[in-house]
């Protein structure tokens, strides 16, 4: 596969920790820096902090830095829409001309083998184009099946939508973060808040103390921790999700969609010569959250083991002779979804003055990143109402099944 040229990105790192800012944002990962972004357009000094000694670096890496407008609410599929907008003209956007972030359109492929499940797909569909989503389809299995070769007889049915793919996640932080102006802080831990009269007023850091009125968190898992050391307590579940990598796989067709086994979680994309495979596991129990994240062979396993019950060649029998071979390279890399009640986000202020949120997209922090990010600014300053935010932090929230995703 052919690398494009280096881009050269011109993020302003700290030499020393900076002792004033209109906003400091906890994070460094997309939706730090996008958040960075977002407040740096409109006119806010900003600094970031981030403990780990490179941007991008802890959950944001272990992502397939996929996006799809494919939900099942419109808000979430809206806010998604003016990120995959923002995706489309990205260099424009960020004012970074000649940056690619290597974005493709190969769509999102949801099948199921069950009548249940188209069922439920055509349900789906209806409502997601009532919504004004009109370029998703429903297939019958064989119409999937004579677009995309590759697909098990067992599948009855399909929903598909072109217009969604994926993009380089580190491309897209390093593009936010230059595009900001923001002043970035490596190896700088935050550690604490400077309180007055209940509100914030600075964020103390390993290095120091810097004041500031305004301050995003924007920490992934971290983030619960986080709004904890100014007494608020976040409804947040971390969840364990891996990836799985095979850099060369011959059998993977390179143009194949996003293909998801809508009936057991499991699901591919085509990357670098091979592919990226996960699988959403929904009884993972919740834990703290973690710098070092583990993984375990049995990921693997379960995905590429024909008999197992998730298994990727239920749906794409190729995977099969994958399996068989036993002769690929792989390798796990593992993060943790930062999960709410309602499985969307916290975007905006909260209870404690001067402390606003961008955290707990529930696996969608990527794909939600420009949409999120501008709504937790715009809500930070006012000019978004809160009964008009859907992602405000003190919403009525009501337990929510799992996405697929």
């Amino acid at each position: 596969m052919e690398r494009t040229q280096a881009f050269r990105y011109p993020i302003r790192y700290a030499d020393t920790l900076p002792g004033t800012a209109d906003v400091v944002v906890i994070g460094g990962g997309i939706l730090g820096a996008a958040t960075a972004f977002y407040a740096g357009r409109a006119g806010l000094r900003c600094a970031v902090v981030e403990k780990r000694s490179r941007l991008c670096s802890l959950t944001t890496p272990a992502s397939t830095g996929a996006f799809r407008a494919q939900f099942d609410n419109p808000e979430e599929m809206r806010l998604v829409q003016e990120s995959i907008a923002a995706f489309e003209r990205f260099d424009e956007h960020v004012g970074l001309v000649g940056l690619d972030i290597r974005l493709t359109h190969q769509g999102y492929l949801w099948l199921t083998t069950t009548a249940e499940g188209a069922a439920r797909q055509r349900r789906l569909v209806e409502l997601q184009q009532s919504w004004g989503l009109t370029d998703v389809e429903l297939l019958t299995g064989e119409e999937a099946r004579r677009r995309f070769p590759y697909l098990a007889p067992e599948v009855v049915s399909a929903r598909y939508r072109p217009g969604d793919g994926w993009l380089d996640v580190k491309r897209v932080t390093n593009g936010f973060a230059a595009g900001s102006g923001a002043t970035f802080c490596l190896e700088t831990a935050a550690t604490g808040f400077a309180l007055a009269g209940g509100a914030v007023k600075g964020v103390r850091t390993t290095w120091g103390t810097i004041a500031c009125d305004q301050v995003v968190v924007a920490a992934g898992p971290f983030s619960g921790v986080v709004a904890g050391w100014a007494g608020l307590h976040l409804d947040l579940a971390l969840r364990i999700r891996q990836k799985l990598v095979i850099p060369q796989v011959p059998e993977v067709p390179p143009a194949a969609p996003m293909t998801i086994d809508e009936d057991t979680g499991a699901h591919w994309r085509p990357a670098l010569q091979g592919a990226y495979l996960l699988y959403t596991q929904h009884d993972t129990l919740a834990g703290p959250p973690l710098d070092d994240v583990p993984t375990s062979a049995g990921f693997y396993f379960g995905l590429l083991d024909p008999a197992s019950p998730h298994s990727v060649a239920r749906i794409a029998p190729f995977w099969r002779s994958v399996w068989e071979r036993n002769d690929d390279l792989w390798c796990l890399m593992g993060g943790q979804y930062t999960y709410t009640l309602d499985h969307r986000p916290l975007l905006g202020p909260t209870e404690i003055p001067g402390l606003h949120l961008n955290t707990g997209y529930s696996g969608h922090g990527i794909m939600g990143s420009a949409g999120g990010s501008r709504l937790a600014v715009d809500a930070m300053l006012g000019r978004v109402a809160p009964e008009a935010n859907p992602f405000r932090v003190h919403r009525p929230m009501e337990s929510r099944t799992f996405d697929v995703l």
